[in-house]
């Protein structure tokens, strides 16, 4: 099976290519540095010649609003363009838990606009909406820096190891088009301020936690749920203790 990967140079890209891969499958890794722009439709028809399944992990060079959804849109468009026109059975895109009950943030209102468009395609689909990756947690941190302190709720949180995500995805793509949404994420549960906590003091960063039932988080201001996945997710295996002790031991502290 031919399968086209959009954003196959990234984190969860670059981990689901080598899945496949290893599973015997045809895997195209496509990104703009092999020559491939879904924004402009370069070398899309090419890419896409024979392909059974397509697998968009993309994501624009900026996640502010007006860039998110310009990206989104204009690549989402192509690519069902020019998946319509190589018989393309099963377009598969990765999206984000919770997005509907955060809408201040930009990037959110464009990964909903994205769904919207896949939807109302006629290629057969699966939207895989996952919950923030553990990869994920420092950017968190340092979007609610304020000098030396961390301000955050302590809403309930769900991240998973960007390896799962790759998994779940890898499994999703070879499957029956789900013609609908599945949501996957981690094996346990967090308050946020209490996660980012624990986060910092594994790399011995001397940032300070808040705790703030007002904090924003990228723009919006949390209830207990919004990052959390519904009961019936479906869940990784990697527990966050096992993923934190190893990259603590990869990743250099942060000196302030």
């Amino acid at each position: 099976m031919k399968i086209v990967v959009i954003g196959g140079s990234g984190l969860i890209g670059s981990k689901l290519v080598n899945m496949l891969r290893k599973h015997g499958h045809e895997v195209v890794a496509a990104s703009p540095s092999s020559g491939v722009n879904t924004v402009s439709g370069e070398g899309l028809a090419e890419a896409l010649k024979d392909a059974s399944v397509v697998v968009d992990v993309s994501n624009p060079h900026s996640f502010e609003a007006a860039v998110s959804l310009e990206f989104f849109e204009a690549s989402t468009r192509n690519l069902l363009t020019y998946e319509a026109a190589a018989g393309v059975g099963h377009h598969v895109a990765v999206s984000v838990v919770g997005m509907e009950r955060l809408p201040e943030y930009g990037y959110f209102h464009a990964k909903l606009a994205q769904e919207k468009l896949i939807k109302g395609s006629s290629i057969p689909y699966s939207i895989i909406r996952a919950t923030q990756f553990f990869e994920f947690i420092g950017r968190i941190a340092e979007e609610a820096t304020q000098g030396n302190t961390v301000r955050l709720a302590s809403a309930l949180i769900q991240p998973m190891a960007a390896d799962d995500v790759a998994g779940a995805v890898a499994r999703i793509a070879v499957s029956t088009p789900l013609n609908g949404t599945v949501e996957i994420a981690g094996p346990e549960r967090f308050r946020l301020d209490d996660l980012i906590r624990r986060e910092l003091a594994a790399r011995n960063d001397p940032r300070e936690v808040i705790s703030d039932p007002h904090a924003r988080y990228f723009g919006g201001e949390l209830s207990e749920r919004t990052l959390v996945a519904a009961d019936d997710a479906r869940l990784g295996e990697r527990r966050f203790e096992s993923w934190l002790s190893q990259s603590a031991r990869q990743i250099p502290n942060r000196s302030l």
